[in-house]
């Protein structure tokens, strides 16, 4: 009963403005106190929540997104996108979203997506005569390519907490991460034939292709090194990491010349600055779920679940529901903290597949990051659009449904996460 207290006041203070770190350590001492424990547990289970490899990851992917955008990669990533894509019904819009699949390929994060390509691509839809709410919706959506396609924040984290391969799950995201990007483009031709938006006036000849894709090649070649280790067994997390930071560093010496001291150091200023709230929240939540399972609060979940239904699709169908509401509510990092080590023990009894389950549980959260009150992602592109939120929300009505769709074909179709990881574990 005492965990689900816990649980209670931690979503209450959370509902009362509290900042996210304090609305989780509060019930935790309070609960430490009143059982007569030894505060010296806070400082044991949130340095030993730390003490992570896998972990050391995140920093190092957020590092690689500060340095994209410092060494001005993104606005090759962007030329060759816009050459590549620009004739597509749609035009800059299909740009934006195929701009953001590559970038994904280094980045591993929506908003680093969104900070890095999102002013580029927004200023250059607002020159070609498209409204901004619109150009800030398409590259809201786009942007959860980020934590979708390998690599992948969110599953790093989600690998971490709950146990399951990070390798695994960061392959698990190749298939879904194109489908994501087939479905938004489809639903973009589709808004672009009916409202009339421009496109290039042809379409590239192969010399003009060519052009523009060797300056963008190396950036390129990122997201397939990092598949063709995994694939390989070659790479752990956080070297997978350690190497796209090199290679990064490599290419914007070699090739792009533009990477400066002082933007190096504003990078690593940056990282140090976005990691340190990650992890801290990493730490407190890492307390807070020693917590619950003392409590034994994942164990009564699971037999509340299993007593409603043990058919995996219903049980899916529960979940989906559950992480949509929370994902309104909570950022996606602490979101996975909390729920995740909860929600997965029922689950994976019921016979669904903890890689599969990892895709749900992420994509649905970063669904998230486009529905308010939370909606950082929405929060991020207004304020560079210079839009207001309901015109943001108005825009992006149209891409809740080819989203909707992927999260049913991610939930229902379990091949599609499972399909790739199988593959690199065969003989």
């Amino acid at each position: 009963m005492e965990g689900f207290i816990v649980v209670f006041v931690f979503v209450f203070l959370f509902v009362l403005g509290f900042p996210v770190v304090i609305a989780i350590a509060l019930p935790c001492i309070v609960y430490l106190l009143l059982n007569g424990l030894p505060l010296d547990l806070i400082a044991q289970r949130t340095l030993y929540s730390l003490d992570s490899f896998p972990l050391v990851a995140v920093p190092v992917f957020l590092f690689v997104g500060s340095i994209l955008n410092s060494a001005g990669i993104s606005n090759y990533i962007y030329k060759f996108a816009d050459t590549a894509t620009g004739r597509l019904p749609g035009g800059l819009a299909q740009v934006n979203i195929f701009g953001s699949l590559i970038f994904a390929g280094m980045s591993g994060s929506a908003l680093a997506d969104i900070g890095g390509l999102g002013r580029i691509e927004i200023d250059a839809m607002r020159a070609k005569g498209f409204n901004p709410a619109f150009a800030g919706a398409v590259t809201a959506s786009s942007a959860l390519v980020g934590p979708i396609f390998p690599p992948s924040i969110p599953l790093i984290i989600y690998g971490t907490v709950t146990g399951v391969s990070v390798i695994q799950l960061l392959l698990g995201g190749i298939l879904p991460g194109l489908l994501c990007v087939a479905m938004l483009m489809l639903m973009t031709g589709w808004l672009a034939v009916r409202r009339n938006y421009p496109r290039a006036a042809r379409w590239p000849t192969p010399g003009e292709l060519w052009r523009d894709f060797l300056p963008a090649f190396p950036a390129i070649m990122a997201p397939v090194i990092l598949i063709i280790g995994m694939l390989a067994g070659a790479f752990t997390p956080t070297e997978i990491a350690s190497v796209t930071v090199a290679y990064t560093l490599l290419i914007s010496a070699l090739f792009y010349r533009e990477l400066t001291w002082a933007g190096l150091i504003f990078a690593a200023f940056e990282t140090i600055r976005a990691s340190a709230g990650i992890l801290l929240i990493v730490a407190v939540a890492a307390l807070f779920g020693w917590i619950l399972s003392v409590e034994q609060v994942p164990q009564q979940l699971t037999g509340w679940m299993l007593s409603i239904s043990t058919n995996p699709i219903v049980l899916l169908f529960l979940v989906n529901i559950l992480l949509l509401i929370v994902g309104m509510f909570l950022d996606s990092t602490t979101a996975i903290l909390v729920v995740a080590p909860i929600i997965a023990k029922p689950l994976v009894a019921a016979g669904v597949d903890p890689v599969h389950l990892g895709m749900v549980v992420v994509f649905n959260l970063m669904i998230g990051l486009l529905t308010p009150p939370m909606g950082l992602a929405l929060f991020l592109v207004a304020d560079i659009a210079k839009v207001s939120m309901k015109e943001i929300l108005r825009e992006m009505a149209p891409f809740y449904v080819p989203l909707g769709i992927t999260l049913l074909l991610i939930t229902y179709v379990p091949q599609l996460t499972t399909w790739i990881p199988r593959l690199a574990l065969a003989p």
